[in-house]
């Protein structure tokens, strides 16, 4: 049993009235009607509330972590919030040029970065370029010149395991990410780059892991970077991202500004007042943003339990799949009834892991034909779909003051057919 959603998992503007939710001034029934289901619905108020938090948090070059949700509008939202953007690949780089972000402002990833990619972020003059091992030092070598000069971060495991699921984990030293700083190869990669005519070295970056609720980790590993930066006068230390958000009730998390008050209390204790301090959220600025709108498909009771299957699942939501991750579900046109029925919410796809929440609660009176939604799924969602057994992807509308705007037209067949030969 389940009282009703608490709005706490809501975005900020969300109204929960007798037989609706209105979200950014928008009824969820019309945008299901108007768009269909799935459908992924930002709240364009939340998204600046957050950026602009995050922002205010940190220094200047803080960034947005494009990996959680990317389209242009989102990227465009961030700049205009006066974050930077970071990427990981050519793909999300090429996205956040074409959306208008310069690339003075965008801070390009990546653990196997390709040579064009390297020439690509060395040509467009990024804002930071953070170097993650001895090969792509090695292409460095090749392609910076005094001339032709690229602005970096090293990017370290400082031996830090947050509390988090090891699937994301990235501060151990058994990482696939950066260089160590116990066994030297930190050291030994800032001396090789300040070797090359043309490379800036601005200072280290870190990055423990993801939803992370306990601050103790980011404490640790800023400790650990000002020990082992002592005197190298760099200007910068970057912190990374993780900062976790509450997915279902009972859970809570610290804010943006908390997150920043206590890591620039710790780096003030650790020397480094007058270093930039930067970070790069991305789930804890996306995340509460957005709720995904399905339609209610079949009611299965067996033995075990009763199975309500929607119109999307692993392939517009993964992470429960991945990670085991928790969300909560609410009727869209009961949102005050009791939850009093529990349930296994399912998807369409032909696996049988295809479960969206394994234990559901929702009113007694919700079946076919009704409109379910899950929040809390701004992050990881969108940026992780795939079209499995040809599934197309949903659209997104941002959603602010009343009007509605589509962001992300929904695929169609004929989109998944394009690249047969």
């Amino acid at each position: 049993m389940a009282g009703p959603l608490l709005p706490t998992l809501l975005p900020d503007t969300a109204q929960v009235l007798e037989g609706d939710v209105v979200v950014g001034g928008v009824s969820l029934t019309e945008l299901a009607a108007t768009y269909g289901t799935p459908l992924f619905v930002y709240d364009e108020a939340t998204l600046r509330a957050r950026a602009a938090e995050a922002a205010a948090a940190f220094d200047d070059g803080v960034a947005f972590a494009t990996k959680s949700f990317l389209c242009g509008a989102m990227a465009r939202l961030a700049h205009e919030e006066g974050l930077c953007v970071d990427v990981a690949t050519g793909g999300e780089f090429d996205l956040v040029r074409r959306a208008g972000v310069p690339a003075s402002r965008v801070i390009v990833h990546g653990n196997n970065k390709s040579e064009a990619e390297l020439v690509a972020a060395i040509d467009a003059h990024v804002h930071r370029l953070v170097v993650d091992n001895f090969d792509e030092i090695a292409r460095l070598r090749g392609l910076v010149s005094a001339t032709r000069p690229v602005s970096c971060l090293v990017r370290v495991t400082p031996g830090v395991e947050a509390h988090t699921h090891e699937f994301i984990r990235t501060g151990q030293e058994d990482s696939k990410f950066g260089f160590s700083l116990s066994s030297g190869d930190a050291r030994r990669a800032i001396e090789e780059l300040r070797s090359i005519p043309g490379v800036t070295l601005h200072g280290v970056h870190a990055h423990i892991g993801s939803q992370i609720f306990e601050l103790d980790g980011f404490v640790a590993t800023l400790r650990i970077l000002a020990d082992f930066t002592r005197g190298d006068s760099f200007d910068e230390v970057c912190i990374g991202g993780g900062l976790g958000v509450a997915y279902v009730e009972g859970e809570s998390a610290p804010s943006l500004t908390e997150w920043g008050r206590t890591l620039r209390a710790a780096a003030a204790e650790a020397g480094l007042a007058t270093t930039r301090l930067l970070a790069e959220p991305g789930r804890s600025i996306v995340a509460s943003a957005a709720l995904t709108l399905y339609r209610v498909g079949t009611v299965k009771p067996v033995a075990a339990r009763t199975y309500m299957a929607v119109d999307g699942g692993m392939s517009d939501n993964p992470r429960p799949v991945l990670y085991g991750s928790g969300y909560e579900a609410f009727d869209v046109a009961r949102p005050l009834a009791e939850r009093s029925r529990s349930l296994r919410l399912v998807g369409k796809h032909c696996e049988s892991g295809d479960v969206i929440i394994d234990e559901a609660w929702l009113p007694e009176a919700t079946g076919v034909g009704d409109l379910v939604a899950t929040p809390v799924t701004g992050a990881y969602g969108y940026s992780m779909a795939s079209n499995y057994n040809r599934v197309p992807r949903p659209a997104v509308v941002f959603v602010a003051d009343g009007v509605a705007r589509e962001v992300l037209r929904r695929e169609t067949f004929e989109d998944l057919a394009r690249l047969e030969a």
